[in-house]
């Protein structure tokens, strides 16, 4: 009888009716919160309604009410809300705050003195979180940056996947894992394809120079890869295996264990993939490859293994912990049956090794001071090995020629720690901090076989608020090199909060590239090449500007937020590879490069749908400006077109990945000719589906990459002569695959 009351009286009363109204808003930005759902409930009865586009709750206030209820406020990406409540006291609620959930994969700490979201960073900070990873279908950082803007990959069958940002080539990108450098540059890059994805949680990617905290490289931006922080659930078990058309399949697995305030995780698994000709059938399997001509693979076959283990123990508010990664890569290079009796060949085997090992104590020393240190010991060998071999009888014996066979190897031992004084209600906030950095080269190919360099640093920012919407953070980094004179390095950004919508950030930083110890002590003499190292080198300098402009909002339940930014970089002293006499090369300090641009993005969200539309147009200097008459930019643009849809009860995301790069102009001067260069334009596009089973711990991900097909780029060269042109073909990617990702997990709490 009194269950049939309540319920009556709700309904009379109550979230049914109308009258009085409760606004659910985001206490992150005040921004409503639309179709969010309010229940009122006791042990009697539950009732809820969804709030409409304004994020807004109607219902017929009572003055005589005094029963008890319990209110839940919940939405999706929110915390759930939850309060004890008379009939009475509901009625003077006017507004209800639900906060935005802050899991790992909102929170930026590149850079930061603390972690934050990437809204509320100075700097502006892009995020590529682990659900954008998993609806790609992502294995690798390669993978990701495809449907970067500002980014252009250049492959290579052999070395792998390079990279430029801002149109400055990727020798000026630090790239970073869990904050530590990854070292092993050939010809300037690391090889993207080497830096798996299984174990990582998000991607934090910095445009422009962050030279003041991560010193050489950090030019033209950073890129730091977050791997799973620990978890306090008892267990997590992990598996997942992969599969794609072209002949690629790979198998991970992870642990995740937790007990009391420790915290053990394990990883690794194994990537192989078969080779790919442009002949090859749409699915392939594993075959053994017989001694002709089909031995040859344009892609190259490929397998790694990597392994990863990380400990972790908080200590009242201090985490300490130590991580190790290690991967081993071996990439087959077949050779074609020799003439004239196609009975022997030379074959090519590449052995990459990387060890990266780190210590690490960060968190809250006390109310106002907080710590972030790390030491690290990484370590890289890369070994070429030519063999002839007899493909009758399948012997095999080391090329009798020594620049066929090659060992390089890197170790760096770093330390970097900053101590932060921060305090909530005060104006001025620092960090001071050094950075040191001890690295070694070895090989044949460097003088005296073994080379050092150290680079001691010291650093410091600061964050001034002169009022609570305006943020200057200057920063300065002095550093002593053993090799090169170091330059001072200033930074200054700013971030200008007009209202809860409108943002403004400016910076001005400048940037440095050391010469590497290849540049310096590289030899490399013999009939075929005469390149030697220049120890009299200097660091390239660069000076960067930007300017971004955000906005944010809501309407009619759709949330909107865009983006415009600008920048503009001047390096000095390029380090260039030029003839110096006769046959002889080395490294100099003569270039010049500029590189300007503009770029927007629009990300919409409404209810389970998003998109995000991006352009972006990037200038590259033309050095021939300077001596004839050709002009000072080069163009080329970008657009992007990412388009997804949830559907929630089906727990299945529909997915589709839309870039296109346009033709890269140049002017190159052959034979004491200008001639123009282009890069041929290109589409891609990759669609994908995702669901999730049985409780979430079964996960499924169907797609097709490349659907556009593209194989090579045109890469033209136009004379003088009107009309007169050549080409050549660029590899860029393999054919239109198909791949298929199932994941098993389990956890306990």
């Amino acid at each position: 009888m009194k269950y049939k009351a309540l319920t009556l009286y709700l309904c009379s009363t109550g979230l049914l009716s109308f009258g009085q109204q409760i606004r659910i808003l985001s206490a992150g930005d005040s921004l409503p919160v639309p179709f969010s759902t309010l229940i009122v409930k006791n042990k009697f009865i539950s009732l809820g309604q969804t709030a409409d586009e304004k994020g807004v709750i109607r219902y017929r206030e009572s003055e005589t009410d005094s029963s008890r209820y319990t209110m839940i406020a919940q939405a999706v990406g929110f915390e759930r809300y939850e309060k004890m409540v008379t009939g009475i006291e509901m009625n003077k609620i006017k507004s209800i705050y639900l906060k935005p959930v802050t899991n790992l994969s909102e929170v930026v700490v590149t850079s930061q003195y603390a972690p934050t979201t990437a809204e509320r960073s100075v700097q502006k900070i892009q995020v590529i979180d682990k659900e954008k990873i998993q609806q790609m279908g992502a294995v690798n950082l390669q993978d990701v940056l495809s449907n970067q803007l500002n980014v252009r990959l250049q492959m290579d069958n052999v070395l792998g996947a390079g990279m430029s940002l801002q149109g400055i080539s990727g020798e000026n990108v630090k790239i970073l894992l869990d904050g530590v450098p990854m070292i092993g540059r050939l010809n300037g890059n690391i090889d993207l394809s080497q830096i798996n994805l299984n174990h990582v949680e998000r991607i934090e990617f910095v445009e422009g120079p962050l030279s003041v905290q991560y010193g050489t490289n950090a030019l033209a931006g950073t890129i730091n890869i977050i791997t799973k922080n620990p978890s306090t659930k008892k267990y997590i078990l992990g598996v997942s295996g992969y599969y794609e058309s072209i002949g690629t399949y790979n198998l991970n697995g992870e642990a995740d264990v937790y007990y009391k305030k420790h915290n053990i995780q394990v990883s690794g698994g194994r990537n192989y993939f078969d080779g790919w000709n442009p002949t090859d059938a749409q699915f392939l399997m594993p075959k053994d490859h017989i001694a002709d001509s089909t031995r040859y693979k344009q892609w190259k076959p490929k397998e790694q293994y990597f392994a990863g283990f990380a400990y972790n123990y908080t200590y009242r508010r201090l985490n300490v912990g130590f991580k190790s990664a290690y991967f081993d890569e071996k990439i087959t290079n077949r050779g074609y049956p020799r003439a004239p009796y196609a009975e022997n060949t030379f074959d090519d085997y590449y052995y990459t090794k990387r060890l990266d090992n780190h210590v690490f104590i960060n968190g809250k020393l006390s109310d106002s001071w907080a710590v972030n240190a790390l030491a690290a010991y990484n370590y890289y060998n890369r070994v070429k090995k030519t063999l002839y071999k007899d493909l009758t009888t399948l012997e095999e014996t080391l090329s009798a020629n020594s620049s066929d066979q090659d060992t390089s190897n890197f170790t760096l031992l770093m330390s970097r720690a900053s101590f932060v004084h921060t305090r909530p209600a005060s104006k001025l906030n620092y960090e001071i901090g050094y950075d040191v950095n001890y690295e070694s080269a070895f090989g044949k190919r460097i003088t005296n076989q073994l080379q050092y360099m150290g680079d001691y640093a010291l650093f410091v920012t600061g964050e001034y608020k002169p009022w609570q919407k305006l943020i200057l953070k200057p920063g300065l980094r002095y550093a002593h090199n053993t090799a090169y004179n170091t330059p001072l390095v200033p930074s200054f950004n700013l971030k200008w909060m007009l209202n809860s919508r409108h943002t403004i950030r400016a910076s001005y930083a400048r940037g440095f590239r050391a010469p590497t110890l290849k540049e310096l002590y590289f030899v490399f003499v013999d009939i075929n090449h005469n390149i030697v190292g220049n120890t009299n080198l200097g660091s390239e300098q660069s000076n960067n500007y930007s300017v971004a402009y955000n906005y944010r909002t809501s309407v009619e339940g759709c949330r909107v937020k865009f983006d415009l930014n600008m920048f503009y970089n001047d390096i000095h002293n390029l380090i260039t590879l030029a003839q110096i006499t006769g046959t002889e090369y080395s490294y100099v300090n003569i270039g010049r490069y500029k590189t300007l641009g503009t770029q927007f993005t629009n990300t919409l969200t409404f209810k389970r749908f998003s998109m995000q539309t991006g352009f972006n147009y990037t200038g590259r200097y033309n050095q021939l400006s300077e001596t004839e008459d050709v002009p000072q930019y080069a163009f080329s643009p970008e657009l992007l077109e990412n388009l997804s849809y949830k559907f929630i009860r089906e727990k299945l995301t529909l997915s589709v990945f839309y870039k296109y790069n346009g033709s890269l102009p140049g002017f190159a001067v052959v034979n004491d000719e200008v001639r123009q260069t282009a890069l041929a334009a290109y589409h891609t596009m990759d669609a994908t589906l995702s669901k999730l089973f049985y409780k979430d711990r079964i996960g499924i991900t169907l797609g097709c990459k490349n659907i556009f097909d593209v194989r090579n780029l045109s890469s033209t060269l136009v004379s003088g002569g009107a009309h007169s042109s050549s080409a050549t073909s660029v590899p860029l990617s393999t054919g239109r695959n198909y791949f298929i990702k199932l994941s098993l997990s389990l956890t306990k709490e």
